[in-house]
């Protein structure tokens, strides 16, 4: 019944204060856009991880963004990600959230937290050999493709859960599969979303009920960005990826 009201709230307020957030977010100070983003974030039941996305910002803007107390820092790319774990205090966590190459794991294997997008076992397998060379274990989230777009990436549900029981998987040891991750459509319809998300949350709570491998501890969901995260958190994610929302308008200068 709670989550129902919920819903209703946010699809009734989405269009209203969608073009007012992205206005204010550009003159509001990080630790301010944070505040707003917590708030929010304590309507969830459950802990919610918040993994603040980096995507394009500075080095100064995310050395503030440390300064305000924010330890999970998200990256999409690789080779953005390298000088800013170079040059930032190295009890940040860095997580890859954008779509990964196999040629280039071997550059963030040495530190990486958590690598969100893996959507084949052939990156499974270099991540795992990465891992190796460097003795530890690296945690990985399944990448679900669950958006009607072209443009994103993954697994479909079948795809999945075929990695997930393979027998193969457990000699994979250095690395752990510790959930799903999913982008949902970019759009303003907020039923689809909801939908989007409830779909990657009713197979992840059947994939807990029938995977048993030595190297899968199905914990985390992570779905919900700038736009959507207060759907996402309605529909049981633990980890959101958000950017804009908290460090203002990207920079493509």
């Amino acid at each position: 019944m709670k989550n129902t009201i919920y819903f209703k709230k946010i699809a009734i307020n989405f269009q209203k204060n969608k073009s007012k957030t992205l206005e204010n977010q550009s003159t509001m100070s990080i630790k301010e856009n944070l505040e707003k983003v917590n708030e929010k974030l304590k309507n969830a039941i459950q802990k919610v991880q918040l993994v603040v996305v980096t995507k394009t910002h500075s080095i100064d803007t995310l050395q503030e963004a440390y300064e305000v107390g924010l330890r999970h820092f998200g990256e999409n790319k690789v080779q953005e990600l390298l000088p800013k774990y170079q040059a930032l205090p190295k009890d940040i966590c860095w997580h890859l959230v954008g779509h990964l190459q196999t040629n280039k794991v071997k550059y963030i294997a040495p530190f990486v937290h958590l690598i969100h997008s893996v959507d084949s076992y052939k990156l499974l397998q270099e991540i795992n050999k990465q891992a190796l060379r460097n003795q530890r274990v690296i945690d990985c989230l399944l990448q679900i493709y669950i958006a009607q777009e072209e443009t994103k990436f993954g697994l479909s549900f079948q795809e999945a859960q075929a990695i997930l029981q393979s027998p193969d998987l457990a000699k994979l040891q250095n690395i752990r599969i510790v959930g799903l991750m999913g982008m949902a459509t970019f759009t303003s319809d907020t039923e689809q979303i909801r939908q989007e998300f409830l779909s990657l949350k009713t197979f992840f709570e059947q994939m807990q009920t029938v995977v048993n491998q030595p190297n899968v501890f199905l914990k985390e969901l992570s779905m919900g960005m700038s736009q959507d995260f207060e759907i996402a958190i309605a529909c049981g994610s633990t980890m959101v990826r958000i950017g804009s929302a908290i460090l203002g308008n990207r920079s493509y200068a």
